[in-house]
């Protein structure tokens, strides 16, 4: 499951003879491969014979590659650890999520939120980003009227930074942003000159109760891949039997898609 940012990371390990025995090594060595290629060493401590653990405090989101090298005897072992983004959020929360799919015990807590993040990912590729968060592009062009961003709907543009050193500065408060279609114009009606790095607001500020029925609806279908329908998927007799929604196979009930028309991106917009 993937760890929040700033959060520690358990990291374990078994240390064996090549016959699979549990073995004490000589020495235990974890290595942290951060996204950025820079590699830190948290200290590995034996805490029973052959099984070892290291914690690491997470400070940068992305995939972590983590390899532990062991000697007297030697044994290796490889693994990897994603930490999201401080930024990312959930069409629910972790409590709906629970209620939704009726559990009382915080016991499966990490695979809920593993799955409503999920969900929310579903949504999000269907209409856009929900919860607002900060968006940073690069906008190849020479010359435009207008510049649309990639991600809609969007809340404001809070800057734009030329690419060139000798390129032109725009001040935000300058330009005219229509959010439901990502279209930037300067209000003086003139030409944007390039290339520049935009950086702006995307998502909704109310989040309306169709978008969290509909993840609702998905986290529970995405759930039940883990725990079993209550009537059986199989055959097609359960109520969340469905056609495969085009370009998004099983994995979007069609009922969910149905809540989410009005919002829906238009093609090519993703």
């Amino acid at each position: 499951m993937p760890y929040d940012l700033g959060s520690t990371a358990r990291l374990t390990a078994h240390c064996t003879e090549p016959d699979g025995r549990p073995a004490t090594a000589a020495t235990a060595l974890c290595t942290v491969t951060l996204p950025d290629g820079s590699t830190t060493t948290p200290a590995a401590t034996e805490t029973a014979p052959g099984e070892y653990q290291a914690d690491f405090l997470t400070s940068v989101p992305g995939r972590h590659t983590v390899r532990w090298v062991f000697t007297g005897p030697a044994h290796a072992y490889t693994d990897v650890l994603d930490v999201q983004d401080a930024a990312t959020a959930s069409v629910l929360s972790l409590a709906d999520a629970r209620a939704h799919l009726n559990l009382v015990s915080t016991r499966d807590d990490d695979e809920v939120r593993f799955w409503n993040a999920t969900a929310t990912r579903g949504v999000e590729a269907l209409i856009g980003p929900v919860a607002p968060r900060p968006v940073t592009e690069d906008h190849h062009f020479g010359l435009a009227m207008v510049l649309v961003l990639r991600q809609v709907p969007a809340l404001e543009v809070v800057s734009l930074t030329p690419l060139l050193d000798n390129g032109t500065v725009y001040d935000a408060a300058a330009l005219s942003l229509d959010g439901r279609t990502g279209a930037v114009y300067r209000k003086d009606g003139g030409i944007f000159h390039g290339p520049q790095l935009i950086t702006y607001r995307a998502g909704r500020t109310v989040i309306g109760q169709h978008v969290t029925a509909a993840a609702r609806i998905i986290l529970d279908h995405l759930w039940r891949t883990q725990r079993g329908s209550r009537g059986g998927l199989a055959g097609g007799g359960d109520d969340y039997s469905t056609d495969p929604v085009p370009g998004y196979g099983y994995a979007i009930p069609n009922r969910a898609l149905q809540l989410l028309q009005p919002d829906l991106l238009p093609p090519g917009v993703a």
